[in-house]
């Protein structure tokens, strides 16, 4: 199985098509198809912040329904999909751009958006398990010993990532460094937590390099393990890239 596993986009299109044309994908069907038969994997948190959340949404329901993209959600996607069906959500750390621009839509347009995610995120599982299990794609990692169990610490930890209950100056969680004690031979790839550079501990690959803060958007090309980035158009925001608790 070959796939290039894309890290946490935050409606940033621009850098994705870019990105996916460096891997040699082509858009002439207005979505990128690689011409070898590689998918494209996503981490998660799709949305929110960037410019074009909904373009975002559009291009990678319909990979999926065309079975050319594996998908997990983010926190940022949860709670999308948590004010898509009702809930009491605060339009807060970027859920106010993406409802922006559903707001600026037609109500048959927003509902559109609304059925694509809806759909995309209940038929997708929690954390993807692939290539024999060889390869874990969860949006904010997975501690070995929650490998295979879908229950509420299981989903906490897959969200929002190994958490202290501290918070940052911003009011942002202080997440533990889980990757420095994975001693597993299965490859876990995730984003969430923004570094200067992807980043490789143990069997582990961070690869969200933060390009909605003016980083880069990075792919890992899988089974490569070669790391492809592009460079954020977004105004730099230094304060964003985390370093993490022990």
């Amino acid at each position: 199985m070959k796939t290039d596993i894309i890290g946490d986009i935050h409606g940033c299109y621009d850098e994705f098509f870019t990105l996916t044309k460096k891997l040699g994908y082509d858009w002439s069907e207005g979505i990128p198809v690689h011409p070898d038969h590689r998918k494209l994997s996503f981490v998660g948190d799709l949305t929110d912040r960037g410019p074009h959340s909904l373009k975002i949404i559009e291009i990678v329901w319909k990979l999926w329904q065309q079975n050319l993209a594996f998908y997990v959600p983010g926190n940022h996607c949860n709670k999308l999909y948590r004010y898509f069906i009702g809930r009491n959500v605060q339009i807060t750390h970027g859920l106010e751009t993406t409802v922006a621009e559903l707001k600026a839509c037609t109500p048959k347009e927003e509902n559109h958006y609304k059925k694509m995610f809806i759909q995309l995120y209940e038929e997708s599982p929690l954390y993807q398990i692939l290539n024999d299990k060889k390869l874990i794609i969860a949006h904010a990692g997975i501690r070995e010993d929650y490998i295979g169990q879908y229950h509420k610490s299981v989903k906490t930890f897959v969200l929002y990532g190994d958490i202290t209950g501290e918070k940052h100056e911003d009011g942002s969680p202080v997440r533990r460094d889980w990757a420095k004690h994975y001693t597993g031979s299965t490859w876990i790839v995730y984003g969430h937590t923004p570094v200067k550079e992807a980043r490789f501990v143990n069997h582990t690959v961070n690869i969200d390099t933060g390009a909605v803060f003016g980083g880069k958007l990075t792919a890992l090309r899988y089974p490569e393990m070669e790391i492809v980035s592009v460079v954020s158009s977004m105004p730099y925001v230094p304060e964003k890239f985390r370093t993490f608790a022990e």
